[in-house]
């Protein structure tokens, strides 16, 4: 393998409730190539926060060392990808004068920070503050106001906001395993940075992506964030349902959900024949049992993402239908579901790959790690690589690193 240099690496560290994944890039143009991969089961998070630094550091320290053999190389520094049932958002306005007439980054800026101007509970600090559109005097919405004249410039902007102590805890997690973190990213955008496309997120559409503890639901329109939310169901939640229903260890259910899972009741009852570790015996179980209890749990996730839609009208933007990735995604039959109860077109989303993508990483379960990537790789451009918005995106991504400083 030739010599990669410093500047051109790229680590992610997808800290899940399930699993820990780490990924390592090597910058080539603008292009990405996966040079090291390391993954472990996450042991010490429970809906993707940390209750057990000890066990959580154990299983970075797995994921990590696995990573730094396939890459020939030590791993020093990371972005990490933050999620969790403590993640909160909401929008805001911000208002200033246009100072010299004509707007400029300074004018921006004041406006952005007009927006930040909210209420934030205590022990809560805003994550990101995101852009949806600009006004110039009261007229049309515009993307990019830089450079046009007026009076008065306003913004619109999606703000989420985050536990202090959560991402203090991921934070010192990977310190104690001698990571610096450069960057804390929520981990629907980074999703989203790896499977939607550019026409997608500017007709509007909506990602659900499916984790471990929690499913996070976003929207974009017009290439920018109009909301977002986090779900209290998620794969954890298939599993335990089948380990009650077919009483068995919860390590047998999540085996039996990825081989034999899904949700479609029309299919014909067949007994299976599965390999119980834990009893030293096989067993059979009906399809048809394993389907009903699934198909429950997944129409409960759906209704509250049908409920969502209706009690904050997001049908309407949805021009380009839903999108579902994460490792809950896998569960066959869900994108017919959930397209039948939603009323749009679904597919399920997987990692668009740049350049030299294993196989292996062509899965909706990689989706955040590898959206890490890219997001690292293109962030002192426009999070999304188009050109408007660019310098707005920059300041955002400078006030995220001064935000994790201040922690230390």
């Amino acid at each position: 393998m030739a010599k990669v240099l410093k500047e051109q690496l790229v680590t992610s560290i997808d800290i899940g409730t399930t699993k820990i994944c780490v990924l390592v890039g090597q910058q080539i143009g603008n292009t990405i190539e996966i040079i090291g991969m390391g993954k472990a089961p996450s042991e010490g998070l429970q809906r993707g926060i940390v209750v057990n630094i000890g066990k959580t550091i154990q299983s970075i320290k797995l994921a990590i060392k696995e990573a730094e053999l396939a890459a020939g190389l030590t791993i020093d520094r990371a972005h990490i990808g933050i999620s969790g049932a403590h993640i909160r958002s909401q929008n805001s306005h911000g208002a200033v004068a246009i100072k010299k007439g004509q707007v400029r980054e300074a004018d921006v800026t004041e406006a952005l920070e007009a927006a930040r101007a909210i209420p934030v509970p205590e022990g809560y600090q805003i994550l990101h503050v995101l852009p949806k559109w600009f006004v110039i005097d009261g007229q049309e919405r515009i993307q990019d106001p830089i450079g046009m004249h007026g009076i008065r410039l306003e913004v619109q902007a999606h703000i989420i906001l985050g536990a202090i102590a959560s991402v203090q805890n991921l934070v010192t997690c990977c310190q104690e395993v001698g990571i610096v973190v450069q960057d804390i990213v929520l981990e629907q955008l980074a999703s989203a940075y790896a499977v939607l496309s550019p026409d997608e997120r500017h007709l509007g559409v909506a990602l659900l992506d499916i984790g471990g503890g929690t499913s996070d639901l976003i929207i974009y329109k017009n290439s920018s964030i109009f909301h977002s939310m986090v779900l209290p169901i998620a794969g954890n939640h298939f599993t335990h349902d089948i380990a009650i229903g077919l009483r068995t260890s919860i390590a047998d259910a999540e085996r039996i959900k990825i081989a034999y899972g899904n949700i479609n009741l029309q299919l014909p009852d067949q007994e299976i024949s599965v390999e119980l570790p834990h009893k030293q015996d096989h067993t059979s179980i009906s399809s048809r049992l394993l389907s009903t209890i699934l198909f429950a749990r997944a129409q409960e996730l759906m209704t509250l993402v049908a409920r969502e839609f209706h009690e904050k009208k997001l049908h309407p933007l949805c021009t380009a239908g839903l999108v579902i990735t994460g490792g809950g995604s896998q569960l066959r039959d869900l994108d017919k579901l959930a397209s039948s109860m939603l009323n749009m077109p679904v597919r399920i989303g997987k990692p668009h790959a740049i350049h030299a993508l294993p196989g292996t990483l062509e899965n909706p379960m990689y989706a955040t790690g590898y959206g890490l990537l890219l997001y690292a790789m293109h962030k002192k451009k426009d999070f999304f690589g188009v050109a408007h918005n660019g310098q707005i995106v920059k300041r955002v991504i400078e006030r995220m690193k001064s935000w994790v400083n201040d922690f230390f």
